[in-house]
């Protein structure tokens, strides 16, 4: 159970606002590079903590994140002309640069320009891994870039998506790091069924209910599911938490190839999440990958313009009762638009006072303590989990061992270089 003060104060991200305030302080993943495909190229509305911005990539191939609103009276930099390294506002033609800095002024004469008094609110975006990062915090206290090991890999290796959720993004990110219900809403019921999900004979299916095991680490946390298959062996399943929403987990490509995958919650505003959703391996995604079928990520789940998933509340995420009974655990097609149904059912905050929570929620009880002290961090001026680059070489896997073995170190050997500060 967390207090109403509390569970305010987690999911409101707006300027100000405690968390948003926090937020702030990491790189946050604005849109994808392909929005932006070519220097000039039309500007794209961006919602972001809050806020309404404006981004556009300028002659030189710069990229530009700026306040969506002109500051002369204020009309919308999205209808601007993109030309000659600056976007001009239609209305007035006041333009401007990357930096925000207004750099001509169409409707004043030379001797009553004033451009050089006005900038508008621009933040820095850089690309990393098909993503524009945008970092929305204090100049003075940037951080080093946000190069996780996916972000390094070769296009031919990696994909990346959208999708917009509607609720909060405290219960999304939640929904995402609760290991316990994969198993549960997730599985085939058919044993003829094609479709997504895990199938009988899968670890996951055959083993019984899991030990959740926490543990804390700098950048956020190193989590496992420890299923027991038989008196001799285990099925477990590590993830990463990278704070402040970001996850990490095992998953394999259509080839049967390994593969690491994950998704970053960004919240758009307070009841409004845009999930990015990654997957890279040592081997070429193909096709069939980056069209997320399994998951309902793709293109043929999500509009290419909007990013909202067709199977969405309103149409009941086309929950079909026939495939319920016979070969699903929900009848919604698509693993991630199943999660979106049930997070997106709780209504867009959760009231997190009503809650009881048991062991099965370590790690979104633990979440919730670090997100709390990253709020508590930052406005003590401090530096919150994360912000260090100790979680660049994670990786996480999964397998059968035995009882006794060292999963630790056999599943996730890259973190005897990160520092575990406690077991939870």
């Amino acid at each position: 159970m967390l207090p109403r003060e509390e569970n305010e104060g987690l999911a409101r991200v707006g300027p100000g606002a405690a968390m948003g305030v926090a937020l702030r302080r990491y790189w946050i993943p604005a849109l994808l590079a392909r929005e932006l495909p070519e220097p000039d190229c039309p500007p794209v509305r961006v919602k972001l903590l809050g806020e309404d911005l404006i981004a556009f990539r300028d002659t030189l191939g710069r990229f530009g994140l700026l306040d969506e609103y002109c500051p002369h009276r204020r009309a919308s930099l999205f209808f601007g002309r993109n030309e000659e390294c600056g976007l001009r506002c239609v209305y007035h033609g006041w333009k401007f640069d990357v930096d925000g800095q207004c750099i001509d002024m169409m409707n004043e004469p030379p001797e009553h320009q004033f451009g050089h008094k006005i900038r508008t609110t621009a933040y820095p975006m850089v690309e990393l891994g098909g993503l524009l990062w945008a970092y929305m915090g204090p100049p003075a206290r940037k951080p080093p870039l946000p190069q996780f090991d996916w972000t390094q890999a070769a296009p031919s290796h990696r994909y990346v998506s959208k999708v917009i959720q509607e609720c909060s993004w405290l219960q999304a990110l939640e929904g995402g790091i609760d290991t316990s219900h994969v198993p549960i809403l997730h599985r085939t019921i058919g044993k003829d069924s094609n479709r997504a999900g895990f199938k009988a004979g899968h670890p996951f299916i055959r083993a019984k209910a899991p030990t959740v095991v926490v543990d804390l680490t700098d950048y956020g946390f190193r989590y496992a599911g420890i299923r027991p298959l038989d008196e001799h062996e285990v099925f477990i399943r590590t993830y990463h938490f990278v704070m402040p929403f970001h996850q990490i987990r095992p998953s394999k490509i259509a080839s049967g190839a390994d593969s690491i995958a994950g998704h970053i919650w960004v919240p758009m505003d307070d009841e409004t999440t845009m999930v990015y959703n990654w997957e890279y391996s040592d081997e070429p995604v193909s096709d069939d990958d980056r069209l997320e079928r399994r998951l309902g990520n793709g293109p043929e789940d999500v509009d290419a313009t909007t990013f909202r998933a067709r199977r969405n509340k309103r149409n009941d995420y086309l929950l079909d009762r026939r495939v319920q009974k016979t070969e699903t655990f929900t009848g919604i097609d698509g693993v991630n638009n199943q999660d979106r149904a049930v997070q997106e059912s709780m209504g867009t905050i959760v009231d997190r006072s009503r809650e009881h929570l048991g062991p099965a929620d370590k790690a979104i009880i633990q979440a919730r303590r670090l997100l709390l002290s990253a709020v508590k961090t930052a406005q003590e001026g401090g530096t919150p989990r994360g912000i260090r680059p100790t979680y660049y070489a994670i990786r996480a896997a999964d397998g059968v061992l035995p009882h006794d073995a060292d999963w630790r170190q056999i599943l996730t050997p890259e973190l005897s270089s990160a520092e575990v500060f406690q077991t939870f």
